[in-house]
C-alpha cells in the first residue's frame, strides 16, 4: 500500500468509527505497561508511541509521570481524539502526524514502542524504512517494544493483510545491537469478544 492510501485507510478509519468500534480498542494496555516498567525510565525520559493513534497508553503514561511523551501516528484524526480524550493533561504530549516509514526523527529516543503498527508493513521496503529509522531514532541502551500478532494470530486487521511474528523473528530483523529482555503472549479481547492473540518484544539496545 502506498503511503497515500495507507494515510486515506486510516483517515477513513478514525473519521467513520468511534474507539469501540475497531478491534484493537483497549481500556487498560497493561501489557505495554509491565514491559515499559521494566526498562526503568526517569521522569524526563523520551518514549515515542508509534502508531499510537487514539490509544490510551498516553494517558497512562501522563498519569503516572513517566518520560516525555510523542506519538506517532499517520491519522490527524485518532491523534485528535487522544488529544481532545486529554484535554489539558496532554499539554506536555508531542503529537506527530507521519507514516513512519517516511518519518525522519529529530530526537533520540529512552524507549520505542508499537503495538500493532509495524506487522502492517507487508511490503520489504517499508519494513526496512521502518528499521531504519528505529535504528536512527533509538539511542544506545534505549529499549524498544514491539506488539504484533503472535503466529497463531488473525491474518488480517482492518481489512488489511498483516504479518505474523514471534521474538525471535523479530530479533533477527532488529539485528545483534538489540537484546531481547522478555517477550509474552496476550489475548486481546475484542470491544465484541472476539480473541486477538498477540505477542510482545521487548529488547534492549547495546
Amino acid at each position: 500500500m502506498s503511503d497515500v492510501g495507507r494515510k486515506a485507510h486510516w483517515e477513513n478509519v478514525y473519521t467513520t468509527k468511534s474507539e469501540k468500534e475497531v478491534s484493537w480498542f483497549q481500556e487498560n494496555p497493561a501489557p505495554s505497561l509491565e514491559l515499559i516498567a521494566l526498562a526503568g525510565l526517569s521522569a524526563d525520559a523520551a518514549i515515542i508511541d508509534i502508531g499510537g493513534g487514539a490509544s490510551r497508553l498516553v494517558d497512562a503514561l501522563v498519569k503516572r509521570n513517566i518520560g516525555r511523551i510523542t506519538v506517532l501516528d499517520l491519522s490527524a484524526a485518532a491523534l485528535d481524539a487522544a488529544k481532545e480524550r486529554l484535554g489539558d493533561r496532554g499539554a506536555g504530549v508531542e503529537w506527530v502526524v507521519a507514516d513512519v516509514t517516511t518519518w525522519e526523527p529529530s530526537q533520540a529516543y529512552d524507549l520505542w514502542h508499537d503495538r500493532a503498527a509495524f506487522h502492517f508493513l507487508t511490503d520489504a521496503s517499508d519494513r526496512s524504512a521502518y528499521i531504519r529509522h528505529l535504528k536512527e531514532a533509538v539511542r544506545s541502551g534505549g529499549h524498544v517494544i514491539i506488539g504484533t500478532f503472535a503466529p497463531d494470530g488473525p491474518e488480517r486487521c482492518s481489512g488489511l493483510p498483516i504479518m505474523r511474528y514471534d521474538a525471535g523473528i523479530l530479533g533477527t530483523i532488529l539485528g545483534t545491537d538489540f537484546r531481547l529482555i522478555d517477550s509474552r503472549r496476550h489475548d486481546h479481547i475484542t470491544p465484541w469478544g472476539t480473541v486477538q492473540r498477540f505477542q510482545f518484544s521487548a529488547f534492549r539496545r547495546a
